[in-house]
């Protein structure tokens, strides 16, 4: 999924909630993720929402030493990823890291 909030229904329980609190995690804006936090924990509960930002930032950690290690993509997934690594752009960013110095 690329469009974020803009996709609509995703056919997960919650999943417009669990996709704002996403976004707001990933943003600078603190009352946008206030809101989404408030918003998880009421239709979620509690459990849940901790649930949910412990996997945010499991994901944030995980591609971040993945990304430092050097850590190549399997063949499966590899294949599996290619049009969205192309729509996002991914592919293109160890050319841009290589340019920056």
């Amino acid at each position: 999924m690329t469009g974020g909030s803009a996709s609509g229904d995703t056919g997960i329980a919650n999943g417009a909630l669990l996709i704002a609190f996403a976004e707001a995690v990933l943003g600078e804006d603190d009352e946008r993720l206030a809101a989404a936090r408030a918003d998880l924990a009421h239709a979620m509960g509690d459990a849940a929402l901790v649930d949910a930002a412990g996997i945010a930032g499991f994901f944030n950690a995980i591609d971040r030493v993945a990304d430092a290690t050097g850590t190549p993509l399997d063949d499966q997934t590899a294949t599996e990823t290619e049009s969205l690594r192309a729509e996002l752009r991914i592919n293109d960013f160890a050319a841009a890291k290589r340019a920056l110095g």
